[in-house]
């Protein structure tokens, strides 16, 4: 029997979905799926090496962004984010109850052989270069690598 699979489009930069997004991930892995999670655009903030506000990037429109973005320690909520404190609020009550907080989520990924693929193209329009991102990024693909990869796969945008 062929092992099952499971892609994740991680468009969004907002740490309720980031934490969707590898909560599904391991879930998934955990269970011995084969998972892809595909970082583009505002997603590829959950994956640079800076975690907190970065001006990186070629350009002054590059810089200017990124730096706005403020990395995986600036992740805002989708809703009621109170001024960027809800997130830091959401952790601790996740502590709290036991639950796996988003960097344990990203950590039990890697340990757990989630591929990190990244946006080529998402990378090119918003100045970020390979050693902008963490280390477990494995690859920087483009569109039609992903679908490659994600053949026969359940694909889920997040």
């Amino acid at each position: 029997m062929e092992k099952k699979k499971l892609s994740l489009i991680v468009f969004s930069g907002d740490f309720d979905r980031a934490v969707a997004a590898f909560t599904l991930a391991t879930g998934a892995a955990a269970v011995n799926w084969e998972v892809t999670l595909f970082f583009t655009f505002w997603g590829l903030n959950l994956i640079k090496k800076n975690k907190g506000h970065a001006a990186i990037g070629r350009g002054v429109l590059d810089r200017f962004f990124n730096f706005l973005l403020g990395g995986r320690n600036n992740l805002p909520l989708s809703r009621l984010n109170f001024g960027g404190l809800s997130p830091r609020l959401m952790t601790g009550m996740m502590r709290g109850r036991n639950v796996a907080t988003l960097a344990e989520l990203i950590a039990a990924a890697h340990e757990l052989k989630v591929k990190f693929v990244a946006c080529e193209m998402a990378m090119n329009i918003l100045g970020i270069k390979r050693g902008d991102l963490i280390d477990e990024v494995q690859e920087v693909i483009g569109v039609p690598t992903f679908l490659q990869y994600s053949q026969d796969a359940q694909v889920m945008f997040i």
